[in-house]
């Protein structure tokens, strides 16, 4: 059973976490928000978990709406309502921490997936290595442009571990490239149209001078592309590149619009719920799939500190089945 939840009201304290050995494991997962495709992929994924889907498991998803100040009221929820493990996919690696830390108090086990938090008190993490993704983005970008002209970098929400990594990544990238000027670089925080109100300004401000765009998801990247043809500009003349694989962006990859790297939304949610159920169940055995499609990232008793997902680089020959997995 799944229930989704926007900013949540505390309803009554109950005996606490821990009672779900004979009955159905309550699980919340706190996501940063739910306006984009990806995280509604990654919530259509862990609601089609094979353990929500026969009823072991009892899902609740809460909507952060893109507020730490959000996410920690719906933590403090779950805790009253006596939740017996929360997935967390934070909007702010700092700010995240204070959220994890009750729950720790009050014996819930937290399992960070997508995003990271500062926290040592994590029992693991299910997501895959930003900084790769970054590098690899601006790499494709760069090696387009042949390591010379001017790029412009639409970040993620300052503050979150993504924006923090792949810029971490673009810049390493960047840095094998010395004759490449960055000329603008701002969040649009993963919002198309925010995306393309930035580009509009940018190629007002920077008529004829920009040549790459680096953003670092395929929401930026997709409003940068509408920004160019809005503005009568030929898409063919810039290098663009996202991260996630969502839906519009294989379409524009398959059109030679941008480049993308697919993040596998469903690997890294039910990997996540697996690790979450063997916290509460010791003789739990994973039910996803998912163990058996990436071999390099081994169960370990779902007690590893960290499960690594790896990135797929969409292209011509992988592009129609990766659409086809979307139908």
């Amino acid at each position: 059973m799944k229930k989704l939840l926007g900013m949540s009201t505390a309803i009554a304290l109950v005996a606490g976490p821990g009672l779900a050995q004979d009955g159905p494991i309550r699980v919340g997962a706190a996501v940063y928000g739910l306006q984009a495709e990806f995280m509604q992929i990654w919530s259509a994924a862990l609601e089609e978990h094979p353990a929500v889907q026969d009823g072991m498991v009892d899902l609740t998803i809460f909507d952060g709406r893109y507020d730490a100040l959000v996410q920690q009221d719906q933590f403090e929820t779950m805790i009253t309502q006596g939740f017996d493990a929360i997935i967390f996919v934070p909007i702010d690696i700092e700010a995240g921490a204070t959220a994890v830390e009750l729950a720790h108090e009050a014996g819930i086990p937290v399992v960070g997936s997508n995003t990271r938090v500062n926290s040592d008190l994590l029992t693991s993490y299910v997501g895959s290595d930003d900084v790769v993704s970054g590098r690899m983005q601006a790499e494709m970008v760069l090696e387009a442009i042949g390591c010379e002209g001017s790029v412009v970098i639409l970040e993620g929400p300052i503050g979150q571990s993504a924006q923090i990594e792949r810029l971490e990544g673009n810049q390493e990238a960047l840095a094998e490239c010395p004759d490449v000027t960055v000329l603008e670089q701002q969040t649009a925080n993963w919002s198309r149209a925010e995306a393309q109100t930035l580009m509009e300004n940018w190629l007002t401000a920077h008529a004829g001078e920009i040549d790459g765009v680096i953003g670092q998801n395929d929401e930026m990247a997709l409003g940068a592309i509408e920004a160019i043809r809005a503005a009568g500009l030929d898409v063919d003349d810039f290098a663009i590149s996202g991260i996630d694989g969502v839906t519009d962006a294989l379409e524009a990859v398959k059109r030679g619009d941008m480049n993308s790297i697919l993040q596998d939304a469903r690997a890294q949610a039910q990997g996540a719920l697996d690790v979450a159920i063997r916290a509460v169940r010791d003789d739990y055995e994973p039910m996803s799939d998912i163990w058996e499609m990436y071999h390099d990232m081994e169960w370990g008793d779902g007690q590893s500190a960290e499960y690594n997902v790896p990135w797929t680089p969409v292209t011509e020959d992988n592009v129609d089945e990766l659409l086809e997995r979307r139908s």
